[in-house]
């Protein structure tokens, strides 16, 4: 069996170290008397996918049935969204190529049973929903703020809310399609904000 271990620290975590996440995924291909397919790491946020270099090239060695199974220490590591997760779970399948992680030990997407295409829909559909409600607290939120007298206008927009909701964006709890929407900015406002990493 051939395993690519992907693994991602955050630019915004900057006390995290890579090999937390790598030397336990080294072990369990060891003991699993697995093989090495090749290591990739990740110095990005989960929704900066153009940053995120090693996991567009394990994509396409993926691609290319260089390995069997992708491992990963968990699954917010690799994703940035549920819509994200399983768009990639499905193109993973049709290249042949099992997901696993090691945190969450019944995600197996390689076939060997059922139960992880069903805890992987499951944990997708409590994502998703976490999400809805997530985005429903910012809006309510905003909207207590405008019934206050609070100007919610641009400026204020992008200098105040942005703040709360950029963490959401960062972390993959919220789409940028999302954010914006709930900012009533553009999406490209909130991807420039992101790239320039201040609220201005």
């Amino acid at each position: 069996m051939r395993v690519a271990i992907y693994a991602r620290v955050s630019t915004s975590d900057r006390d995290q170290n890579v090999e937390t996440q790598l030397l336990p995924l080294r072990e369990f291909v060891a003991a699993q008397g697995w093989q090495v397919a090749g290591e990739f790491v990740d110095h990005a946020s989960a929704t900066d996918l153009r940053g995120r270099v090693a996991w567009r090239e394990l994509l396409d060695q993926a691609a290319k049935r260089r390995a069997d199974v992708i491992l990963v220490w968990k699954l917010d590591r690799a994703f940035r969204s549920v819509a994200h997760m399983a768009a990639t779970v499905e193109q993973l399948r049709r290249w042949g190529v099992g997901l696993r992680s090691y945190s969450e030990p019944w995600l197996d997407t390689s076939g060997a049973s059922p139960v992880g295409d069903l805890m992987l829909n499951i944990l997708a559909s409590f994502a998703q929903f976490e999400r809805a409600l997530i985005a429903e607290r910012v809006r309510a939120g905003m909207e207590r703020a405008r019934k206050q007298g609070k100007h919610l206008g641009r400026p204020r927009v992008v200098n105040g809310e942005w703040e709360t909701v950029r963490p959401m964006v960062e972390s993959g709890k919220v789409s940028q399609r999302e954010a914006a929407r709930m900012l009533k900015v553009s999406q490209s406002t909130v991807s420039r904000m992101l790239t320039r990493g201040d609220a201005a």
